[in-house]
């Protein structure tokens, strides 16, 4: 790897690393909107017009899925969060693969010397 690769790929990770401390509201969750019928036989709900929407986040706790309710004022700030989320996890996968290719340069750099077999 060239030098000056070398310096772009570190420079990237390094505006990736501080993207990524500045994400402060991430919520790790999936979006669920929901509508739904009550127990009032006389309700409007049971000829087609259910109640709704209703909007949760789902989200992982103690190895169970659980539903959180979002009332109207939070819906902005929530799906602000999951999309931070998402962004998250794009960054991440962004700094695997440079990690990935300057771990490769390193151990190229050592095989060289120390003459060790690569995995392929």
């Amino acid at each position: 790897m060239q030098a000056e690769e070398r310096k772009k790929l570190e420079e990237e990770s390094a505006e990736l690393l501080a993207e990524l401390g500045s994400l402060r509201n991430v919520l790790h969750g999936s979006w669920v909107v929901r509508y739904s019928t009550c127990s009032n036989r006389n309700c409007r709900c049971h000829r087609g017009e259910k109640h709704g929407p209703r909007r949760y986040l789902v989200v992982l706790e103690g190895g169970r899925q659980r539903q959180k309710y979002v009332p109207n004022c939070q819906v902005e700030a929530a799906l602000a969060g999951v999309e931070e989320y998402r962004r998250a996890l794009s960054m991440l996968d962004r700094l695997s693969e440079i990690n990935i290719k300057m771990m490769k340069d390193r151990a190229l750099k050592v095989r060289k010397i120390a003459k060790c077999k690569l995995p392929k």
